[in-house]
C-alpha cells in the first residue's frame, strides 16, 4: 500500500515509520520542513518525502493522489498560541479537503480518551477534529489514548522528573484521578494493524494498557520499578493555575503544556470496553513493564524520538531553514578563534555539548540562566537532549534549537529558545586548521540593547572559557 504519513518528524510518527517500510509499504513522508527529518540514509531512501503546511491548504497539492491509506498524527497540544483550537480545526479541515482529492480510501487518526461531558480545551479541540476527519470520503479509524508511557514520551518525562528529584511530595489533589496508561510499542502496534483492516473503519476506540491507576500510584509504582522510597502527600489547595505553576518549575515540560496537561487531568481518562486488542492479538503491556523498557532504552541510549523536540516544545514556531542564515547587520557579537590539529576529536566535542556534559565551562551560570528563564515563563535548561552523542537538525540541546548539524562541513548552528528581549545564535565551525565559535544577538528595542550590555561581562568570561576547554589539550 501507499501510505501518507504525517506528523513523521513527532513523537509517535517517528517511531511508526520504520514499521512501515519493513512491512513492505510505500510512505510518503509529509513535513513542514525537510530539514528537520533525520531518519537515517538507509530509511530515507526508502520514503519520498513532501513538504506541506496543514495551515496553509495550497502547500498540501505536494502531496500524491495515488496514496491508499493516511495517518494524521498532527496536534499543537502544547502550542503557546492561544487559539491553538483554531490552529487544529484548520489543519483538520484542509487535510480532510485534500484527502477527497485522492483515492485514499482509509485515514487512522491518534486522539485522545474521552469520557466526560465537561472536557478541557485540549481534549475538546480533539473531539473536534475527529468529527472534521470523520466527514471525510474514506473510511477513518479513531484511536484514542491515554497516558503513553515510553522514553521520550511527554508524560513519562514528567513522572520521570517527579520521582527521580522529590523524594517528598506535596501534590494537587488531581494526583488521585484515574488513568489508564498505555505502553508506546502498543500504541504504535495499533496504528499499524488498523491498517487496511475493514474491521475497524469508521469506528472509534479506546486504547490503554491492563492497568486502571490513579496518577499518586503511577508515580509510586515508578519508583518500585527503579528501587525508590517517595512519599507522596496530596493537598486540596493547590489550584488549577497553581498546579500547573508545580508541574512547569519541577519538570521538563513548557508552561503552557503543563496548563493543558493540569486541565486535562481533572476528569478521569479510562477506556471503554472492546475487544480491538484482542482483534488484532495485542498483549498489552502492564505499567511497570512498560516503565522497565523505557528506561532500557534510555540505558542503552536507543531513544527514538522524544516530545521535547518538537517545534512547539519552544518558542521558534516556523521552518528551521529561515533561521539559518545569521544577521550581519543591526547585531552584536561575540567571535572567538583557536587553532586545531585533531579536527574529529574537537568535533566529538562540540557534538556532545550541553545536557549531562556541560557547556564546558561555568555550568553553574548556565544554570542560572536557566532558572531565571524558568522564572520567566521560558523553557530553561532541562529540557537536556535527546541523544548523549549525536546532534540532528531540529533537536532541542537544554534552552537552545538545532538548526544545523553537520559534521562533514564542521558546523554546528544553535537558536535560542530561552526568553530574551531579541534573538541570539550561537555557532561553531572548524575552518582549516581553526575552530571559530561565533554568538550572535540580534537586540529587540531598547531592552535588547540593555540586555546586551548587562551580560557582556559574563558572555567574556563564558565564551573565552568555553571555546578554551573544547580546545584543550590541542596546544599543549
Amino acid at each position: 500500500m501507499k501510505i501518507l504519513l504525517t506528523g513523521v518528524t513527532g513523537y509517535i510518527g517517528k517511531r511508526l515509520l520504520p514499521l512501515l517500510t519493513e512491512a513492505g509499504h510505500e510512505v510518503v513522508c509529509c513535513v513542514r520542513d525537510r530539514n528537520r527529518l533525520n531518519i537515517g540514509r538507509e530509511l530515507a531512501n526508502r520514503v519520498e518525502v513532501v513538504e506541506a503546511d496543514f495551515l496553509d491548504p495550497d502547500s498540501l497539492s505536494a502531496i500524491p493522489e495515488d496514496i491508499d491509506g493516511a495517518y494524521y498524527l498532527v496536534h499543537s497540544m502544547s502550542s503557546h498560541s492561544g487559539d491553538f483550537e483554531d490552529m487544529e480545526r484548520k489543519s483538520a479541515e484542509h487535510f480532510r479537503n485534500r484527502m477527497n482529492r485522492t483515492r485514499v480510501r482509509h485515514v487512522i487518526y491518534l486522539s485522545g480518551i474521552i469520557n466526560d461531558q465537561n472536557l478541557s480545551k485540549h481534549l475538546s479541540s480533539r473531539k473536534q477534529v475527529e468529527d472534521i476527519l470523520d466527514s471525510g470520503r474514506y473510511a477513518l479509524t479513531t484511536l484514542r489514548a491515554g497516558i503513553i508511557i515510553g522514553s521520550g514520551s511527554a508524560s513519562f518525562e514528567i513522572i520521570r522528573d517527579l520521582v527521580e528529584k522529590l523524594p517528598v511530595m506535596i501534590a494537587p489533589r488531581w494526583l488521585k484521578t484515574r488513568s489508564q496508561p498505555i505502553a508506546v510499542r502498543d500504541v504504535i502496534s495499533f496504528l499499524e494493524r488498523c491498517l487496511g483492516d475493514e474491521r475497524t473503519w469508521n469506528r472509534n476506540f479506546d486504547i490503554g494498557g491492563p492497568d486502571v491507576l490513579t496518577y499518586k500510584e503511577m508515580l509510586m509504582q515508578y519508583a518500585q520499578v527503579r528501587g525508590l522510597r517517595r512519599a507522596i502527600f496530596t493537598v486540596p489547595v493547590l489550584t488549577p493555575k497553581l498546579s500547573s505553576y508545580w508541574l512547569y518549575f519541577v519538570t521538563s515540560t513548557s508552561y503552557s503544556l503543563a496548563v493543558k496537561l493540569v486541565d486535562s487531568m481533572k476528569v478521569d481518562v479510562t477506556c471503554r470496553d472492546n475487544d480491538l486488542a484482542e482483534m488484532l492479538e495485542i498483549d498489552l503491556l502492564p505499567y511497570p513493564r512498560a516503565v522497565s523498557l523505557a528506561f532500557e532504552k534510555i540505558e542503552q541510549n536507543a531513544i527514538l524520538s522524544s516530545w521535547k523536540d518538537s517545534l512547539i516544545s519552544g518558542r521558534l514556531r516556523t521552518d528551521l531553514g529561515r533561521h539559518i542564515q545569521v544577521p550581519k547587520f543591526g547585531c552584536f557579537k561575540d567571535k572567538k578563534e583557536r587553532p586545531i590539529r585533531d579536527r574529529e576529536r574537537i568535533l566529538k566535542r562540540i557534538w556532545s555539548i550541553g545536557g549531562d556534559t556541560g557547556w564546558y565551562y561555568a555550568d553553574w551560570l548556565w544554570g542560572m540562566r536557566g532558572f531565571l528563564d524558568k522564572l520567566f515563563g521560558g523553557v530553561g535548561l532541562r529540557r537536556g537532549r535527546t541523544s548523549p552523542d549525536d546532534i540532528n537538525t531540529g533537536d532541542t540541546l537544554d534552552f537552545w534549537r538545532v538548526l544545523l548539524a553537520d559534521k562533514t562541513e564542521g558546523r554546528l548552528l544553535l537558536f535560542a529558545e530561552m526568553r530574551l528581549p531579541g534573538e541570539a545564535w550561537l555557532e561553531f565551525r572548524i575552518e582549516e586548521d581553526r575552530l571559530i565559535q561565533e554568538a550572535t544577538f540580534r537586540p529587540r528595542g531598547v531592552w535588547g540593547r540593555l540586555y546586551w550590555y548587562m551580560v557582556l561581562p559574563f558572555h567574556f568570561f563564558i565564551f573565552n572559557g568555553m571555546i578554551s576547554k573544547l580546545v584543550r589539550d590541542e596546544t599543549d
